[in-house]
């Protein structure tokens, strides 16, 4: 994330419900999904053939939520913090799975195997943005 997204969310956050937000960690998490969707868009055009149209798919797949997610984030004026929880999980979830595919492959293709570590990162960004947000979250 460039240092002007940076200023501009952080110019933003101060009124919005998840003010206090790590900034890092939130930078972190948008920079990972960005990697995250262009590994697995470039890994599912590189795939070919039946035994790799699973993978495909769940790359494909994980390229959206990424997407999804990271633009939800850039969009502080939108985030609810149960759904940003949900959008988080579902986006760790996914990256997890596609991660664990793509490896069954990494061995006879480097895109395969780039678009696992790809998935691995943006899972970890995804936790740890978790992490962040329970911590600020009001206690019972």
């Amino acid at each position: 994330m460039t240092n002007m997204t940076m200023q501009m969310m952080e110019m933003h956050m101060k009124d919005m419900p998840m003010q206090g937000m790590d900034m890092s960690v939130m930078q972190d998490c948008i920079e990972a999904a960005s990697a995250c969707e262009q590994a697995c868009t470039m890994c599912a055009d590189s795939m070919m053939g039946d035994d790799m149209a699973m993978a495909r798919s769940m790359c494909a797949n994980t390229a959206d939520m990424a997407n999804t997610m990271m633009r939800a984030m850039l969009r502080p004026g939108g985030m609810h913090m149960d759904s940003m929880m949900a959008m988080h999980m579902a986006s760790m979830t996914t990256a997890a799975a596609c991660a664990e595919e793509c490896m069954k492959h990494a061995g006879t293709s480097e895109d395969a195997r780039m678009c696992a570590e790809a998935c691995r990162q943006c899972s970890m960004a995804c936790q740890k943005m978790m992490d962040a947000m329970k911590g600020m979250m009001p206690t019972s």
